[in-house]
């Protein structure tokens, strides 16, 4: 089972993080820390699997930005890279080559997109295909929710103007009443 799943830029910035076991705010920021120095000071033509602590460490560079997660002892590094590997490819399918910035400003669809490929930290659905149409599905919804709350808020605004031009109208008449002869 995976642990955790760290995205981070190679400043050390990090971008996405997402814990599937209980871990204090403490905890999490120290273990960040020192994953990013231990992965960031290592050569590049090292291996992409390290031991650590009571668990193993994958992780895998994609442009500026390093892939991390912490799996059991007994779980297999290579297909934790295959998960990382289908994650990018649902990133660049997505954004349409994916890039930081892409995480940084939209990161709840990457987020999101994340939730619909693992759960609890195992493989929810293999389907690339599958994860698209359920992000595309989300993003109608979205779209359809924005639109009704524009079209609701354009109905209200409508309707508290006509009461405030009735009411001016009608303080208007008042005042020609009083004025006239």
């Amino acid at each position: 089972m995976m642990l955790f799943m760290l995205l981070f830029s190679r400043q050390g910035k990090l971008r996405l993080q997402k814990w599937y076991m209980a871990y204090p705010d403490k905890v999490k920021k120290k273990i960040t820390r020192e994953l990013v120095t231990t992965i960031l000071a290592r050569k590049p033509k090292m291996c992409s699997f390290l031991e650590w602590k009571d668990c193993k460490i994958v992780y895998k560079r994609y442009a500026s930005l390093y892939f991390c997660c912490a799996i059991e002892q007994n779980d297999n590094e290579l297909l934790t890279l295959e998960i990382i590997h289908r994650y990018v490819e649902l990133l660049d399918k997505y954004f349409g080559s994916v890039c930081e910035l892409d995480i940084i400003f939209n990161f709840e669809k990457a987020y999101f997109i994340l939730d619909e490929l693992l759960i609890g930290g195992e493989i929810q659905e293999t389907s690339k295909k599958n994860v698209l149409k359920a992000i595309a599905s989300q993003d109608l919804l979205q779209e359809v929710s924005t639109t009704e709350i524009k079209k609701n808020s354009f109905i209200v605004c409508n309707k508290l103007l006509l009461i405030m031009f009735y009411n001016r109208m009608k303080s208007w008449n008042m005042h020609a009443i009083a004025n006239s002869p």
